[in-house]
Order: structure tokens, then sequence, then C-alpha cells
């Protein structure tokens, strides 16, 4: 019989409600036990089997909870992380992992202290634009690739309240996305050599930043350019690269989170699937061979980083999102918000 790994959740806000409940119950043997929910409504209906609390110690102290989940605002995670760890759990902590290197290095240091599992959830190195594009540099489709440009543009002129547009460290947009595509930068072409940002707030009365413009320069001439504005109402391409031998454009945003939103789940039929008119847009040679046309996107797999946790916990296989490659992506930013404020490119050491 298969081991099931039982979770406990802090907190049941949008992170929580759209990506980590659903997600977990469409994973074989990981079994969502416990949410603390200190406001808002439960979700019962949805999940009948599992317990909602308000204090959470409930957790902590709950000898049958494997692994907590922790789905915070990002001002909260180092203590909710900490203190799971402290409790004898493992623990996926939403992203960004957390506001500063220091934090991160003293969770890195404390997993270990404990053995226990510590990963951050990136999901978004399972969209399906970005595992096209993994695949694409793998076959060496693109030749050797010198300008590569990601893009997330949104249309939102009105600031919110909530805590991703305060003026706490840990809000705003580079934080929010711009971790998203430093965490694939990283995965795709490793630690860059250069960084230089401009980091700008548009809109009226808004307190965090919402548009961002890094560009990260490697040795072997890469320049990649990581945008967003939240007052793009015509979007650009969300992915550009170009190489030696041709290039690939992609336009849209993976399907999944939108499938999550309207209460799919990812053993749905057809899961993850991306509709043909957003496939991306190839322009290359092939063995002699011109080739201009859309290829289809790989099918989206935010399943596969839980599934990734439960093997690692069970079956001690490679874990996917290590912690040490999360807190690279947080000491990019905060490099970021230094060449923002000194007005200059910096190496990255």
């Amino acid at each position: 019989m298969n081991k099931k790994v039982r979770i406990g959740m802090i907190g049941y806000g949008f992170a929580a409600r759209t990506f980590h409940a659903p997600v977990i119950s469409a994973i074989p043997n990981l079994e969502l036990r416990k949410i603390v929910q200190r406001n808002g409504k439960s979700d019962k209906e949805r999940y009948p089997s599992v317990e909602f609390v308000n204090n959470i110690r409930d957790l902590y102290q709950d000898k049958e909870i494997d692994l907590i989940v922790v789905t915070t605002p990002s001002t909260d995670h180092f203590t909710f992380v900490k203190d799971a760890l402290l409790a004898g759990k493992h623990v996926v902590v939403e992203k960004p992992f957390t506001t500063t290197t220091a934090e991160a290095d003293q969770l890195i240091a404390l997993a270990r202290k404990m053995n226990k599992v510590l990963s951050v959830f990136h999901n978004r190195r399972w969209d399906g634009d970005f595992l096209t594009i993994q695949h694409l540099i793998k076959e060496n489709i693109l030749g050797q690739i010198y300008d590569v440009e990601f893009r997330w543009d949104r249309f939102s002129p009105m600031a919110n309240t909530n805590w991703r547009e305060s003026s706490s460290i840990g809000s705003g947009q580079l934080y929010d996305l711009g971790v998203h595509f430093l965490d694939q930068a990283l995965c795709l072409f490793g630690k860059p050599n250069t960084i230089r940002a401009e980091i700008r707030t548009l809109r009226p009365n808004t307190q965090a930043d919402d548009y961002f413009d890094v560009t990260l320069g490697y040795k072997n001439g890469l320049s990649l350019r990581l945008k967003s504005s939240l007052l793009a109402r015509e979007p650009g391409p969300r992915y550009s690269l170009h190489g030696t031998k041709g290039s690939f454009v992609k336009y849209g945003i993976d399907p999944q989170e939108e499938l999550l939103k309207k209460g799919l789940t990812p053993d749905s039929p057809g899961w993850g699937n991306e509709p043909k008119e957003w496939w991306g847009k190839l322009n290359t040679n092939v063995n002699k061979l011109h080739i201009e046309g859309r290829i289809e996107t790989i099918p989206g797999s935010y399943q596969s980083f839980y599934q990734n946790i439960y093997e690692h916990i069970v079956d001690h296989n490679e874990l996917a999102v290590k912690p040490e490659e999360a807190r690279l992506a947080i000491y990019l930013i905060e490099m970021a918000i230094q060449s923002h404020l000194e007005k200059r490119t910096l190496e990255v050491i």
C-alpha cells in the first residue's frame, strides 16, 4: 500500500483556493487534512473531509500532519516556515520564497538541521509555453540564443488595497510576477553575470511597483529582458527568443490558472492543453530545411510540482524546486532593486 502524505495548509486566500488546494486534491496519496483560516468563508462543500481551524497550533501539534503548505502573504513567509520546520514538518511555501536572502539562508539552514523538506511553489516551471521553450533549447532548434524577452502585461489602471499593492517589502510586481520570470531565466540559462533594472510606480495612488524592466547579461553575449506593466491594454509577446538558427515568438498565458478559477482540476480531461490560436510561431532551419509556422504548445502540468514533492518525501527522488534555487531568485530581486536605486548595471557575484 502506498504511503499517504498528510497535508495542513496555512491560509485560504487566492493562492490556496485557486492553486494549492485543487492541485493537491488531484494527486493520489496526497491528503489535505486541515486548513488554518482566520478570515473568509470556509469551503466545506468542495472539501468536505478537510477540517477548517483558526488556530495555527492545531497544525503544528497534529502528529498526523506530515507537510505544511504556507500560502500567506509573502511578508509572513519567514515566520510561518520557520515555525513549521521547528514543529518537525516538511514545508512548501508559496512564492516568493522570502522577502530577503538573509531570511532564505536562515530557513535553508534550519531545514537541513531539522532534516526536513523545504520547497517553493514555482509552478510556472510547468507552464506549457515554458515547457515548450525548454524543449526548443534542449534540442538546439534556435541555435545559439542571443536575444530573449519575457513579458507579463496586464491592464489594471486602478490600484487595489490588498497586500500585494502595499508598501510592505515583498509586495509589488517584481516580487509577485518578476520572481517567476527570474526563476524561469535561471532554469533556462543559469546565473547571469550582470543585472540592470528600472522599477516604477505608474498608476495614481499606488504604493507598490507596477512596472519593471530587468535586463540580465551573460558571458556568452545573451541579453535577457524581463518586463511587466499593469498599464498594458494591448499585451506584447509573452516570450521572444532569437538565435543563430531562428526565432520563437509566443503570445498568451498558460491556460491552467483560468481553468482552476473555473473550478476544474488537473485530473480533468485535456488538462493544460492550449488552444491552437495561442500556439507559438517558430521560424528556423532544421537539417537544411527552412521551417516556419506554429508549433503545438506542450500541455502545462502544475500537478507535477506536488507529484514531485510526494516522490521526494516518500521515494527520495530529486527535489524539483530546491530552496537554494528559490533563494537565488530573491537575491536577483535584491540586486535589481539596488540597480534601480543606483541607476547602474551591477555585476552578479
